[in-house]
């Protein structure tokens, strides 16, 4: 059990020893991240939906290198997405990614790529409104044959937002020409909890969790998701008092309290199990995945005590370590999957496994580190146009 938040490290296990999965494919989670000439699919100056807490090249950081790489599993090539062809694919489906701000983070990517597809005015229509080719085309045809005008103009995609709660936590888009809807939901724990603490991390008391309820901001919406990624796991680092039957078990990090001290891992493997139980039951006809918390890369201390994020490249299996929260994270999540994911094959449930633990490891250079906020170090013009998309 840990009654304080640690700072020291220990060494990954487990990470780039099999290059297939269990039926001999390909494993797309171990590989390594190599450089990319092309160019990015986005930047700041090029999607809207960067936040400017996340915008790193307008809060000043100078250098550019760590949008130019791309991941490459061994033993095999991962295409890179289409964006154009996702959207064909989903058309009439919807997305939802559940759980803390780096589904929102996802969601922003998601976006920003899915926002950059351009069509040209016949497709656009024939898409849209589901009419025939032929009519299509005579119809702008005629249309510019009026403004006498040569060439088929392009319409971009745009993801129109249609809901938001209080917060902005949880927030929904649709892409209209393709019935497509996107959301992220606001649920750091999966389960019900009181949460006191502002936008800025202030906390004025303990977060209060029920481990036996969970989170009716997804469950209510469960049912109606084509494609749903969950993911959990580092809210429950904070200080939190744990409850069951409404009676009150013990706490994490609580020493005002006089309460049992239960660590984390007890509360996330109760919460998790919940969580699998529930979709495992609920028979769902959809995809579900299950994403692995990210690990910190905090170095010389955490994010409290003075660590910094300042690398520019990624880094290399085993140069970079899983500090012991992080590993008591994961240990549950793989546990408590492996056991569901059984479950889930009897009863017809399509439940898989997004662990991006390990690729995400290797990737300290992408943190906003101190440019989070604006900072006035002198800023170099990137290498390439930041607005080219390919």
């Amino acid at each position: 059990m840990i009654s304080a938040p640690p700072t020291d490290q220990i060494t990954p296990q487990g990470y780039g020893t099999k290059t297939t999965d269990s039926e001999g494919k390909c494993n797309l989670f171990n590989g390594d991240w190599i450089p990319y000439q092309a160019e990015p699919f986005y930047t700041n100056n090029s999607c809207s939906f960067i936040e400017e807490h996340q915008n790193c090249l307008g809060n000043g950081r100078p250098d550019t290198g760590y949008l130019y790489w791309r991941w490459k599993p061994r033993g095999c090539d991962l295409p890179r997405l289409d964006p154009k062809r996702f959207l064909d694919l989903m058309r009439d489906k919807s997305w939802a990614l559940i759980g803390d701000s780096i589904s929102r983070n996802h969601v922003q990517s998601l976006l920003c790529i899915l926002s950059m597809v351009k069509f040209d005015e016949v497709s656009y229509l024939v898409d849209s409104y589901r009419l025939e080719t032929s009519i299509v085309i005579n119809i702008v045809f005629q249309y510019h044959k009026q403004l006498k005008l040569g060439h088929l103009a392009l319409q971009v995609e745009k993801a129109i937002e249609v809901y938001h709660d209080e917060n902005y936590r949880s927030r929904k888009w649709i892409f209209p020409s393709h019935n497509f809807n996107l959301s992220v939901i606001w649920s750091p724990f999966l389960a019900e909890a009181a949460i006191f603490e502002d936008m800025n991390g202030v906390s004025t008391s303990e977060i209060e969790l029920h481990l036996d309820i969970l989170d009716k901001n997804w469950t209510e919406q469960f049912n109606n998701l084509d494609y749903t990624v969950f993911s959990s796991g580092k809210w429950f680092v904070k200080s939190a008092i744990y409850y069951e039957n409404s009676t009150v078990l013990g706490c994490h990090y609580c020493p005002k309290r006089n309460l049992t001290e239960l660590g984390i891992d007890f509360p996330y493997r109760k919460v998790i199990r919940n969580v699998f139980d529930y979709i495992i039951r609920s028979k769902h006809k959809g995809t579900i995945f299950y994403r692995t918390s990210t690990p910190d890369h905090f170095e010389n201390g955490e994010w409290f005590s003075g660590g910094s994020c300042v690398r520019k490249v990624p880094a290399k299996e085993g140069d970079f370590e899983l500090n012991v929260l992080n590993k008591i994270l994961r240990t549950v999540e793989l546990e408590e999957f492996e056991t569901a994911s059984a479950k889930a094959s009897e009863s017809g449930v399509n439940l898989k496994l997004l662990d991006v633990s390990p690729l995400s490891l290797l990737r300290p250079d992408g943190h906003p580190g101190p440019y989070r906020f604006f900072s006035r170090l002198p800023t170099t013009r990137m290498r390439r146009s930041s607005t080219t998309v390919s």
